[in-house]
Order: structure tokens, then C-alpha cells, then sequence
């Protein structure tokens, strides 16, 4: 399948972006500490489907997607294939240097072609033309495969928090994992 990345525009119809950003839990990292080093063991868990609520994040329900248009600090990007939307990649630059994946997907039905792949790569050269010294993100310790999937692009886990999502859940076993692409 052909993949074309594409920045958003102001001609985008904003209400026909949304991608299915639901994954398959089957498995969690269990983390180590070693010479300040972080490792992990992956567990087995029950199987499910992990889905995000329908509303808007926080960083785009004032603006919407507009905010990232002609945006020099934030940009959004689009992996088109079959004429259709199957991802998108949000970044920011964040407060201490680096671009901020704010987030990344990829439709259930384009995975495993490449458009994720394609995504980072742009937000990559992203970073890299506004002097960037590498790209960071997060994801959960639950969503395995994107974990590997950063793994194999690159990133190196650099630091975790067991608390983040237990304001939403107080009974939440989740762990915010902080992947970083560091350049050279």
C-alpha cells in the first residue's frame, strides 16, 4: 500500500480526522531497575481491548485541530492510504527542548504497513529542522506492542511514573512509560 504523510491544513474537514486508537492488551512490561538502567520482563495478562473516551483531549478541546495549522511550535501530521486517513501524529515542542508526541495512531485496519513507521520519521525531520535535540512520548506499560514498536524505531525508555494514571483510577495499575529519541 502507498503511505503519503501529509501536514494538516486549513481546507481539512476537522470532523472526518478521528482515528481508532483502540489497541489489544495481552500483555504488560514489568519494570527493572539496574545501574540506573530500565529494563522489563513482559507478563501475559487476560486479553482485552483498550479504548480511549470519545471526548477531546484536553491539549485540543479549546482549538480543536486548528491550533496545530501555521503553528511553528506544534504540528499535525496525516498518513493517507486508499484516499483515507489511517493515522495521524500531533507534536509539540515541549518545554525543555525536545518534540513532544502528543499523540500517535493508526487505524486497527492500516497497521503493520508502515504508516506508524512513516509518522515518526516525520516527526523525526520535524524535530531535527527546528533544532531539536530528539523526541519524546509516553504511553503505558499496557500498550506493549507501541512500546516495542518505539523500541524498534529507536527510542530508549528513559523514565517512568506509577501515579500518573491514578488520578483518573485510583485503583488503575498503569505506568506511564517516557520513551525518548535522543539524536546525536
Amino acid at each position: 500500500m502507498d503511505i503519503r504523510i501529509r501536514e494538516l491544513t486549513a481546507e481539512d474537514e476537522f470532523e472526518g480526522i478521528e482515528v481508532d486508537g483502540s489497541f489489544i492488551v495481552d500483555s504488560v512490561l514489568v519494570l527493572t531497575l539496574e545501574d540506573r538502567r530500565i529494563g522489563y520482563a513482559v507478563e501475559e495478562v487476560a486479553r482485552y481491548t483498550k479504548r480511549y473516551a470519545d471526548e477531546p483531549d484536553a491539549e485540543t478541546e479549546d482549538t480543536g485541530y486548528a491550533g496545530y495549522i501555521g503553528n511553528p511550535d506544534q504540528v499535525m501530521y496525516l498518513a493517507c492510504m486508499d484516499n483515507r486517513i489511517a493515522g495521524q501524529i500531533l507534536l509539540r515542542k515541549n518545554w525543555n527542548g525536545y518534540a513532544y508526541v502528543e499523540d500517535i495512531k493508526v487505524d486497527p485496519a492500516y497497521r503493520r504497513y508502515g504508516a506508524g513507521r512513516r509518522l515518526i520519521e516525520q516527526a523525526e525531520n520535524w524535530a531535527r529542522a527546528g533544532g531539536m535535540p530528539g523526541i519524546m512520548l509516553e504511553t503505558q506499560n499496557n500498550n506493549v506492542r507501541a512500546c516495542k514498536f518505539y523500541e524498534s524505531c529507536g527510542f530508549v525508555l528513559g523514565g517512568f511514573d506509577s501515579c500518573l494514571y491514578k488520578g483518573l483510577d485510583k485503583q488503575s495499575n498503569e505506568i506511564a512509560l517516557y520513551w525518548y529519541l535522543i539524536f546525536d
